[in-house]
């Protein structure tokens, strides 16, 4: 395992409780002689103060309580110090770790407060002439640096493990964040998707319907145009064909190879298309040398295009489109208008195209307007930052 991959040791719960065990066990072990070959008090003293250890973890201000207490009754019941004493660092190390900032406090101002007592106590056991200032300062000095320390060690063991469950607790959070972001992004990628074969195959099956019927409708008359609408047909079937096996292409496979995406250039290739099918459309498209972006470019494409199968599915027999493509004050301009059926157009409610229009306008913090023209026809006007 590399450095980075490593955790810390830590005891687990059951670990914890043999180390508790093992530490009142210790501690205890020259309190049993005590109440049998030294004196029965101190030895019952040193027990009380030592086993309520045990519960540290859990009840810590209980077990300092309890502690604290033994060690009142020390001062009052004898005036020498017990090996017991070291359970009270213990206790108030356990109080600075497992409870809150105040009860640390507390558990220090008692601390501090028992140590003057203490050394005080202690001294008088020498005799009172033993009792100088110069002595109690030392002791008393002494007595609270174990407190000191045992509360220093608590406190920081308290803000590392608060700092340790932050970082847990945001990395859960990251987590679940990214997770979010990744589901939104496939919705997206998957409207993307929908809108892009939409534009593919509803346009270029409008274009074989269109053919199809006109070419079926002159057969009767001139079976000499069924030739190029059959043309038509198979050529834009095989256009259809390789867009769908362009997009199914980068679904396979990452960095899979495509063709260009479609240029300002390109929409003399959609007006043409579109006169070949029999809609007569009338174009004023820009220059090769207009500064456009990669994807305002895109976003002009889809919207003719999309706007020219609408003509031919809605606006009826003989419409006539124009088609006009320019740069004007910072903005690349598009109308798409007919002089077909507008308002009274069918419409089966299950189409996107409007919808995916408005959407590609809106990522470039453009703006779309489509609807009936108050002179007849539809009239699509879209006009998108540059």
């Amino acid at each position: 395992m590399t450095r980075a991959d490593r955790q810390p040791w830590r005891l687990g719960p059951r670990g914890e409780r043999w180390f508790d065990l093992g530490l009142v066990v210790f501690l205890l072990l020259p309190a049993v002689p005590y109440v049998f070959f030294v004196d029965v008090v101190d030895g019952l003293l040193m027990i009380v103060q030592i086993t309520p250890l045990l519960w540290r973890r859990r009840h810590s201000v209980a077990v300092f309580t309890a502690v604290a207490l033994g060690c009142a009754a020390q001062a009052v019941l004898t005036d020498t110090p017990l090996w017991s004493q070291f359970a009270f660092p213990v206790a108030t190390y356990s109080v600075a770790r497992y409870a809150g900032p105040r009860w640390a406090l507390a558990a220090l101002g008692t601390g501090v407060v028992g140590a003057a007592i203490a050394a005080v106590d202690w001294l008088r056991g020498f005799g009172n002439e033993m009792t100088t200032p110069e002595n109690v300062t030392a002791y008393f000095i002494t007595i609270a640096l174990f407190v000191v320390v045992a509360w220093t060690l608590g406190t920081l063991g308290r803000t590392r493990q608060a700092y340790v469950d932050a970082l847990v607790e945001r990395g859960e959070r990251l987590q679940r964040e990214a997770a979010q972001q990744a589901a939104l992004a496939a919705i997206e990628e998957r409207h993307r998707i929908a809108r892009e074969m939409h534009d593919v195959v509803a346009h270029g099956l409008t274009t074989i319907v269109v053919q199809a019927d006109g070419a079926r409708a002159a057969a009767a008359h001139d079976p000499s145009v069924t030739g190029p609408a059959l043309g038509t047909i198979a050529a834009t079937g095989r256009e259809a064909i390789a867009e769908l096996r362009r997009m199914l292409g980068i679904l396979r496979a990452e960095g899979a190879p495509t063709t260009p995406q479609p240029r300002l250039t390109d929409l003399t290739d959609l007006v043409a298309e579109a006169q070949a099918a029999g809609t007569s459309v009338s174009a004023q498209l820009p220059g090769a040398d207009t500064p456009v972006s990669d994807g305002v470019a895109l976003t002009a494409y889809r919207i003719v295009h999309e706007a020219l199968s609408n003509v031919r599915k809605h606006a009826g027999p003989g419409a006539a489109a124009t088609v006009g493509v320019r740069v004007d004050r910072g903005a690349l301009e598009i109308t798409v208008t007919d002089d077909g059926r507008g308002a009274a157009a069918t419409n089966d409610g299950r189409g996107l195209g409007l919808t995916g229009m408005r959407e590609r306008v809106a990522a470039h913090d453009g703006t779309l307007e489509a609807g009936p023209a108050p002179d007849g026809g539809f009239a699509l006007c879209a006009r998108i930052p540059l």
